[in-house]
């Protein structure tokens, strides 16, 4: 068994809260097992006899009637037959339940919302759904379930879940997450080559197909197809729709306006495979507009996409460790520092310098650089050129590839290796 503690602890504090705890998260990434094996082994574990535990897999064929939304309800009432105990409810595939006509309200459907807000009416059932990204998306949450709901986003593995299950020599672990990500599947194939072949079916079979489907999207796959290799070739550079619009004419020869890959970046955020950093001027305290970074949401995702062809460990590290931060619940922005200097003339000059990260936590916030290698004085200047010019109290970190002991400079800045940081939750606070 894969451990999930994060997302365990977040059920259990959200259990019996009186909301429909709705798991979400890129399809494939363990939302399933963590509900109906990591979540009921808790339960049971605590005391929860079986019986009160009600599991329902709505993709499963011999369920097929309760896709129909009335049988659905039904059904899970009849189950409870003991009013002085809780039950728990799992329903996996929630999106699989049909809309059906409302006998009483000619222009009006009943659908799988209806049933679940209904649900929650019974004083003892505590509500667990988990559904697939063409339905049940993050943006959707607070409307479907009209501030009923909530959510536990669930991620590939971080690199520390992946390291505890790696069987192999752990030597090994850290090439084979940079190549082929967190994706729990993957964990399980013998070689190269069926890892590869998974993680490009995904894309193939799942992925596309879903985005088409909820999108109502009948040609253009070519468009999407291109979209997610341009995205991932550029992970780590700044970006926008117009840029891409440019490289679709000079390199593809398609005419695609700048307002439809919009659309369709928002729909890869949406379903989330990837994700959207913005651009904040730290000294100014604001957002800065376009353009903006992209990233993947698991680094074997966007190999795949590019057949790994393009392994620059420059950027596949720096788009980890972004979503490492996400994963320990920061939000994470691009940092920009306007610094004013003089040129060879003596001439006054603005320029801007890049933080890497800007990861706030309430009232937190810490400076991160993403350096590869600090071979000398020299590179080490330029990667703390940034994080020396912002004046303000709170730390200032620098991640390296290497293996170092970590240490902190004159300025107070730390400097820690890669998997130090990743495989500790408390790295960022050393």
């Amino acid at each position: 068994m894969i451990r999930r503690d994060r997302y365990l602890q977040r059920l259990i504090d959200k259990r019996e809260n009186g909301l429909v705890k709705v798991i979400t998260g890129i399809r494939r990434c363990g939302k399933s097992y963590l509900l109906f094996e990591i979540y009921k082994d808790y339960l049971i574990q605590s005391g929860v006899e079986d019986e009160y535990i009600i599991e329902l897999a709505l993709d499963d064929d011999e369920n097929i009637k309760y896709r129909n939304p009335l049988e659905l309800g039904k059904y899970i009432r009849e189950q409870i037959k003991d009013k002085t105990k809780m039950y728990y409810v799992f329903l996996d595939e929630i999106q699989k339940v049909a809309s059906i006509p409302n006998l009483y309200v000619a222009s009006d459907k009943i659908g799988f919302v209806d049933v679940l807000l209904g649900l929650m009416k019974i004083k003892n059932l505590d509500l667990y759904v988990t559904g697939s990204n063409s339905k049940m998306l993050s943006s959707d949450i607070l409307t479907e379930f009209r501030g009923r709901g909530d959510e536990i986003k669930v991620s590939p593995l971080s690199y520390s879940e992946f390291y505890s299950a790696y069987g192999e020599d752990k030597r090994h672990a850290w090439g084979d997450y940079f190549t082929f990500g967190g994706m729990p599947f993957v964990m399980s194939l013998k070689n190269s080559e069926e890892k590869s072949k998974y993680l490009q079916s995904l894309f193939d079979k799942i992925y596309l197909d879903d985005i088409m489907s909820r999108h109502a999207i009948n040609k253009d796959k070519s468009v999407l197809d291109d979209l997610l290799d341009i995205t991932a070739s550029s992970i780590g550079s700044l970006t926008n729709p117009s840029k891409i619009q440019n490289t679709f004419m000079s390199e593809k020869g398609v005419n695609i306006t700048d307002d439809t890959i919009s659309d369709y970046l928002d729909y890869f955020i949406d379903a989330f495979l990837i994700s959207k950093a913005k651009r904040f001027d730290v000294k100014g305290r604001k957002y800065i507009g376009s353009p903006f970074k992209y990233y993947y949401s698991d680094i074997g995702l966007r190999n795949a996409r590019l057949k790994f062809r393009q392994q620059e460990e420059t950027h596949i590290m720096e788009n980890i460790l972004y979503n490492e931060l996400c994963i320990r619940g920061f939000d994470v922005d691009i940092g920009i520092v306007n610094i004013n200097t003089r040129n060879a003339l003596g001439e006054s000059k603005r320029i801007q310098k890049e933080i890497d990260f800007v990861a706030n936590m309430g009232s937190n916030r810490f400076y991160i650089q993403s350096a590869f290698a600090i071979p000398d004085e020299d590179k080490r200047k330029q990667e703390t050129a940034s994080l020396i010019k912002v004046n303000d109290s709170f730390k200032k970190i620098v991640v390296v590839k290497d293996n170092i002991i970590p240490w902190h400079d004159e300025k107070g800045i730390l400097y820690i290796g890669i998997e130090d940081f990743l495989l500790d939750e408390n790295s960022i606070n050393k």
